[in-house]
């Protein structure tokens, strides 16, 4: 399992952390989701060979939240 934190600096709410929490739960091999209001950030753990960070970035845009990129 790899361990990740992605700046996602468009959540600005409580609506933003479960929206983000609900699109990153329904993705296979995803673990272990802390949203991060205070500092838009959001790490989890993720099996490389079950789901690719592109998925992983493509379930984020699709919910509204872009990656600014990887802390």
């Amino acid at each position: 399992m790899k361990e990740i934190t992605l700046s996602v600096p468009d959540m600005s709410c409580e609506h933003c952390v479960n929206a983000i929490n609900k699109a990153l739960t329904g993705l296979d091999g995803v673990k272990d989701i802390n949203v991060s209001l205070s500092t838009k950030t959001v790490s989890f753990g993720y099996q490389p060979e079950q789901v690719s960070m592109e998925k992983i970035e493509t379930a984020l845009d699709d919910a509204g939240y872009t990656v600014a990129g990887v802390q």
